[in-house]
């Protein structure tokens, strides 16, 4: 094998072309990105391949992600990565060589769910010595976690993506989508806002927006291999630009990102409420591309609890939001997060949020019992709610949560709407599921040459959280 590639001398938009087993990986490593990147990509392909040879068959590689779209969007970069690394994917453990799980610390389940996966590698490791296990991702980004793995969990090969108050951004890194027909793309990382609740700011850092040229390269690519739904991601998209050379608002970012052409929806998550901006509603009421879904975290609905939290609005302030959305775009989903059991909540408080529920009248919500997060300013505060207490006042607020999201499928009932199919139907293989643009499901008969497409759908009936119905014959040019 000749080895003559230098990647010191390959321009980063070439990269994706290079042949990784022609590239010198026997001199020192580029000291610049994304080269040094795939410089490694190259080394490590070398060892699959030797390990290969040994074995008489191909590497296996099982990437398993925990947590949100932007951990899935970063486990697609990984899989691109293991891919030019020479490994085939797998999702199964059992027939990984190498196994790697991208992990989530926003609540403490999450923790405790990836220790029980690491039991069961462990004594799978035992009948397959030459297994290697890594993890990356949030969760080891936590001293105390490191400790414990170190002490308990000794046969996890390889620990990474540690922070090191970085403000780079690697680009033009190879990516092995999920699905071909949409896509999350990462506009931003870190996070700037302390909720007292939240360990993402400690995990993953400040705000790094990405530069806007790169974002529309890369969705342009992406509308060039199919794709018609992008996600845009962040932990607070609403503050995206503020810390560029040339700052530029998410709503102007949106802008440019509808005349792309090839896209036919967009998404994004997550939305501060203290960040959201007249021009971000003007926008979206006048795109013929956004969809009609705004993800809106309360977390609480008692001004002394946000106060406590760090969120710093108010109720009144949220409800004057919520009410100039829905003035603006009448169809619009508006879903949301709740935080059940936050230190010195009371009976009172949780009035509060349900109050805030009934007005907001939200599509959905997501409700969670609060976690105790260590090294957030909530740990350490001493009135903490017994799980006795807090128990009740979750379930009569999820009870609320539900009935108003039912009212307000119902009124969509009968109605015919656009639905991207996503997949065949999991219970029903005569089946397909669609996503509507304000994110609700639709099940409704199809095949899988339909996956992918855009089909006008009749809401036949609503099921609480999702419709059953038929597809619609389309006129015009757009069939």
């Amino acid at each position: 094998m000749d080895f003559c590639i230098d990647l010191k001398n390959i321009a980063t938009e070439e990269l994706k072309n290079v042949d990784l087993d022609r590239v010198n990986v026997n001199c020192s490593p580029p000291d610049f990105e994304p080269q040094r990147q795939y410089y490694f990509m190259a080394k490590c392909r070398q060892i699959v391949k030797s390990e290969r040879e040994r074995l008489g068959r191909p590497l296996h590689a099982c990437n398993q992600v925990f947590g949100c779209q932007m951990n899935a969007r970063d486990s697609e970069k990984l899989a691109g990565v293991l891919v030019q690394a020479g490994y085939q994917l797998t999702d199964s453990e059992e027939h990984a060589d190498f196994v790697i799980y991208n992990t989530c610390t926003v609540r403490d389940n999450a923790n405790q769910r990836v220790y029980g996966r690491l039991g069961y590698l462990n004594s799978m490791k035992k009948k397959k010595p030459h297994m290697k296990i890594a993890l990356c991702g949030c969760m080891m980004q936590e001293e105390s976690v490191i400790e414990k793995l170190r002490k308990s969990y000794r046969f996890v090969d390889l620990i990474f993506d540690i922070w090191r108050e970085t403000d780079r951004i690697v680009e033009e890194l190879p990516v092995n989508r999920k699905y071909p027909y949409k896509s999350g793309i990462n506009i931003m990382f870190g996070c700037n806002n302390f909720c007292s609740y939240c360990i993402v700011p400690y995990v993953r850092g400040r705000e790094r927006s990405r530069e806007p040229k790169e974002i529309l390269r890369e969705i342009e690519q992406l509308a060039a291999d199919g794709v018609i739904e992008i996600m845009l991601l962040g932990q607070n998209v609403n503050s995206y630009g503020k810390n560029l050379e040339h700052p530029i608002s998410f709503a102007q970012l949106l802008r440019e990102v509808e005349q792309i052409d090839g896209i036919r929806r967009i998404r994004f998550m997550t939305s501060h409420p203290k960040d959201l901006s007249d021009e971000l509603i003007q926008v979206m009421k006048e795109s013929s591309k956004i969809c009609h879904h705004l993800h809106l975290p309360l977390q609480s609905g008692s001004d002394r609890i946000l106060q406590k939290m760090n969120r710093r609005y108010t109720k009144e302030h949220y409800l004057t939001l919520v009410r100039k959305i829905r003035e603006a775009i009448p169809d619009i989903a508006i879903t949301t997060d709740i935080i059940v059991g936050f230190p010195g909540e009371t009976m009172d408080d949780v009035e509060e949020t349900i109050d805030v529920v009934r007005k907001a009248a939200y599509d959905n919500a997501f409700t969670f019992i609060y976690s105790k997060r260590t090294g957030t300013p909530a740990a350490a505060m001493e009135d903490q709610v017994p799980e006795e207490i807090v128990r009740p006042a979750f379930d009569k607020l999820l009870k609320v949560v539900q009935d108003t999201a039912k009212e307000r499928a119902l009124l969509l009932q009968g109605k015919v709407m656009e639905a991207l199919v996503e997949e065949r139907n999991e219970q029903d293989a005569s089946l397909v599921t669609g996503r509507l643009s304000n994110n609700m499901l639709v099940h409704f008969p199809g095949d899988a040459s339909d996956i992918g497409k855009l089909m006008m759908v009749s809401l036949d009936e609503c099921h609480g959280f999702y419709y059953t119905g038929h597809a619609v014959e389309q006129e015009g040019p757009d069939k």
